[in-house]
């Protein structure tokens, strides 16, 4: 047993390609969820979240990297869990989601060379091509594996964009202090 080392690495030449981030753009269904949508009989939808995808979240907050939030859907599940999470800069319905990333990349006064993206799907793949660095969980589209950096080893809803976040801290430089820091919860419904 490592006391407090970290056990996680990944390729160095994965890390350089993903130096330099600052924000992070996810998408919902496909990363943040299984990609299946439980309708009920009054047509509210159901979406199962994964801890270990919203504490990876609240980590690259600490660690200095904004994520956002750009989905095409919009759910009050969807609504509440970007709530609960604490993060500030989410697009709900989105159509369009070019501009909706590029709307909030000037509002935060970044470049897409300061921006990794994480999707799934075809409306996911303008952010994934301008993006600097391009994540996809293992059961996206085949066009959207094709043009990422980095396929999880974790499928979406299941830690998929924590593995994403946990590359992205260590790039940065800040995945072993965030480790050898206060290990506590960092939100309650995380």
């Amino acid at each position: 047993m490592t006391a407090g080392l970290p056990v996680l690495s990944f390729p160095p030449a994965l890390l350089l390609q993903a130096q330099g981030v600052r924000a992070a753009i996810f998408d919902v269904d496909g990363v943040l969820t299984d990609g299946r949508i439980y309708l009920g009989e009054r047509g509210e939808d159901f979406k199962a979240f994964s801890t270990l995808d919203g504490h990876g979240l609240k980590l690259l907050q600490q660690g200095g990297i904004t994520p956002l939030v750009i989905t095409g859907r919009d759910s009050p599940a969807v609504r509440r869990r970007v709530a609960e999470l604490g993060l500030a800069h989410a697009v709900f319905g989105a159509q369009d989601k070019l501009a909706a990333a590029n709307e909030l990349l000037v509002r935060l006064g970044l470049a897409w060379s300061a921006v990794a993206a994480m999707g799934d799907d075809w409306p996911d793949l303008p952010l994934l091509s301008r993006a600097a660095f391009a994540c996809a969980p293992p059961q996206a589209h085949a066009e959207v594996r094709a043009r990422a950096h980095h396929v999880t080893a974790a499928a979406a809803g299941y830690g998929a964009a924590r593995e994403c976040c946990d590359l992205l801290l260590c790039a940065a430089g800040r995945y072993a202090e965030l480790l050898a820091g206060p290990l506590t919860t960092l939100d309650a419904s995380s």
